[in-house]
């Protein structure tokens, strides 16, 4: 058992604490060179994402000097060093601000504005966030208190991406969009909360020395306010997690539910929306050709209840011009959705089927009543598309060695109307 715990003890191998302490309060300040390389880093971060390159991105994480503040947040909070944890937060506020200011310049300034799918990525942060920021955090502190620092440092740099999501927070402040700013600050939030509190956890595991201060009073009154600040930490940090969770969960059984109740049986999704933080909840979805009747809908809406989705509402979109606009809205924010192009091609191919005729059938049909005909090729053609003043006219283009005389063509001409239900046929010889 020795052996094991051998194994595992995070002791051996570990720096000398206060050589330590020392690094990680020399990585705290941003000031000259630090500023600079921020600054720079949050130039190539901004451009990697405007032009939607990952290399790019994850170069801007390596150079980026955003740990330093936050790990000597968590050593302050750790070793009850008030100091410690004040120049942190101060410094970490310095490096925000610049970076917000700095990456707010460059997209006013930049003339491609396109929201690509790395920004998109850091809008809206989920459970796995957490995780990676956790135990990112748990590896880089780890390194820190190794006397072999080894290459993890680099690696949690790239992982716990505390850089992209402000960058993304300037492009939303950049061009007005709040919703992109605010879901990019909560995710850079989430990272350095997460990243400070594995940082607490190991400093408390390793037993660092707690910093004795000038007289008891002033020392306990100093670790009762840490102690409050990091209840006020983790308190929080908790229930976000557990929040995110609970909308994992919610979101995997609505995928279950569109699933089973339509994807299985053959009806295509074409618009999915689910609200988790709404009271009730709602899931909007809205489907390529089926509609259904308000029995359908208030029958689905039961089901949901099979599928633990309680204080749901399920609301069917039905209305074309309200779904187009619901689609583009949510191209902007989801990545996942269709893209405009999608939605326009899937347009022209319900207007072509029913535009288009199965000309090879019709030309067998017709060269026996009709055997002078050689070929034929009939099509819809739709004239002035507004709803009050649409006219449709099947167009009829024919190969024949001699035109077809004018009794020939009132046959085929009434032939084609009775086949097709139409009142307007126009015939043509193909020159």
């Amino acid at each position: 058992m020795n052996k094991v715990v051998n194994f595992i003890d995070l002791h051996s191998g570990e720096e000398n604490k206060k050589k330590v302490l020392d690094n990680v309060k020399s990585n705290i300040s941003f000031r000259g060179s630090n500023l600079w390389i921020l600054a720079c880093a949050i130039v190539v971060a901004s451009v990697g994402l405007n032009v939607n390159s990952t290399a790019v991105i994850i170069g801007a994480m390596l150079i980026s000097p955003l740990m330093g503040p936050i790990v000597g947040a968590g050593f302050g909070l750790g070793i009850y060093d008030f100091n410690l944890l004040k120049r942190s937060l101060k410094n970490l506020f310095i490096a925000t601000v610049v970076s917000l200011v700095v990456s707010t310049i460059y997209f006013f300034l930049s003339p491609f504005k396109d929201t690509q799918s790395e920004l998109l990525a850091r809008t809206s942060p989920n459970i796995y966030d957490i995780f990676i920021a956790f135990f990112g955090g748990l590896v880089g502190v780890i390194a820190i208190t190794r006397v072999e620092k080894g290459n993890p440092i680099p690696g949690v740099a790239i992982a716990t991406a505390l850089m992209p999501p402000l960058c993304t927070a300037g492009y939303g402040l950049a061009l007005g969009n709040f919703k992109f700013f605010f879901g990019a600050m909560y995710l850079y939030t989430i990272n350095c909360v997460f990243i400070c509190i594995a940082t607490f956890i190991i400093v408390k595991y390793l037993k660092y020395p707690i910093v004795k201060q000038t007289d008891l009073r002033t020392e306990k009154r100093v670790k009762y306010l840490i102690s409050f600040l990091t209840l006020a930490l983790i308190v929080p940090s908790v229930f976000f997690a557990y929040q995110l969770f609970q909308e994992k969960k919610y979101k995997q059984k609505v995928e279950l539910f569109l699933k089973l109740e339509f994807l299985d049986k053959g009806y295509t999704v074409l618009y999915k929306k689910t609200q988790f933080t709404s009271n009730p909840k709602k899931i909007d979805i809205a489907f390529l050709r089926r509609r259904l009747d308000k029995d359908e809908i208030k029958e689905l809406n039961v089901k949901l209840k099979t599928y633990e989705l309680n204080n749901t509402v399920l609301n069917i979109i039905q209305d074309t011009t309200d779904l187009k606009q619901d689609i583009l809205n949510e191209i902007t924010f989801n990545n996942k959705t269709m893209s405009e192009k999608d939605l326009i091609i899937a347009k022209l191919q319900s207007q072509i089927v029913s535009l288009k005729f199965d000309n090879n059938a019709i030309l067998s049909e017709t060269r026996i009543l009709f055997p002078e005909i050689a070929n034929i090729a009939i099509a819809n053609h739709v004239f002035n598309e507004n709803k009050e003043d649409r006219k449709v006219i099947t167009v009829v283009l024919y190969e024949s060695k001699n035109d077809l005389d004018t009794i020939e063509k009132k046959k085929l001409t009434a032939w084609l109307k009775n086949k097709f239900k139409t009142d307007a046929v126009e015939i043509f010889k193909r020159q």
